[in-house]
């Protein structure tokens, strides 16, 4: 099994290539530190199970999952984080991934969480499990979310949301999508009147607010 380890803390990288690199057969075929980076590795490397923290800089973990599972669909997609939260589990489901695993039971499930994926199950910590069991008990009120202003963005404009609330300028952020300063001006033009915020500060605490970057 090829893995690609993304998470923007070398600590974490390192502990979990010690980790699968002594399972036999399996191998880190790579690493990335920032979400765009992942999606990158993930075209060039096609591992098997990308490994993907949820609160990564640049583009965070939710939005590099939509693309990696887009671009590749054999691939699965494990997050490994902090944050549980039932809305947060559904909209990585959404997304496209096959596993969510807190770091909190990383030492004791992420080699059975890559099992599983490695023969194209789902895996889920205890804790998140519970989760997503009583949100289908009560009538998975997350669905009354589905239609919230994050939806009513596209995948570029989310992906600006991220860079302008991480402090980048549009000269910045034109930089990092290769796009021109006039469209990146544009696009930031359309978030605002979409999401009626008026000023970077609103834009923030958007992001925030919808864990589009942490605070």
């Amino acid at each position: 099994m090829r893995i690609l380890v993304a998470d923007d803390h070398e600590l974490i990288r390192q502990g979990a290539r010690k980790l699968l690199e002594a399972q036999t057969g399996w191998e880190i075929c790579g690493e990335a530190s920032t979400g765009r980076e992942a999606i990158e590795k993930a075209k060039e490397l096609k591992p098997d199970v990308v490994v993907l923290d949820l609160s990564m800089p640049d583009l965070n973990g939710l939005e590099a999952t939509r693309q990696i599972v887009k671009a590749l669909p054999q691939t699965q997609v494990l997050i490994l984080t902090l944050h549980e939260s039932e809305e947060l589990i559904h909209d990585v489901l959404d997304a496209g991934a096959h596993g969510y695993l807190l770091k909190s039971d990383a030492a004791r499930n992420l080699v059975l969480a890559m099992e599983a994926l490695g023969q194209h199950n789902s895996f889920f910590s205890c804790k998140v499990s519970k989760l997503v069991l009583e949100g289908y008990l009560h009538g998975c009120p997350h669905e009354d979310l589905s239609k919230s202003s994050v939806d009513s963005l596209t995948p570029r404009e989310r992906e600006i949301v991220q860079l302008l609330a991480e402090g980048k300028s549009n000269k910045e952020v034109a930089s990092v999508l290769n796009l021109s300063v006039y469209t990146v001006v544009n696009h930031r033009t359309n978030i605002m009147r979409k999401l009626d915020i008026h000023s970077v500060t609103e834009l923030v605490l958007y992001a925030v607010r919808n864990k589009i970057i942490q605070p």
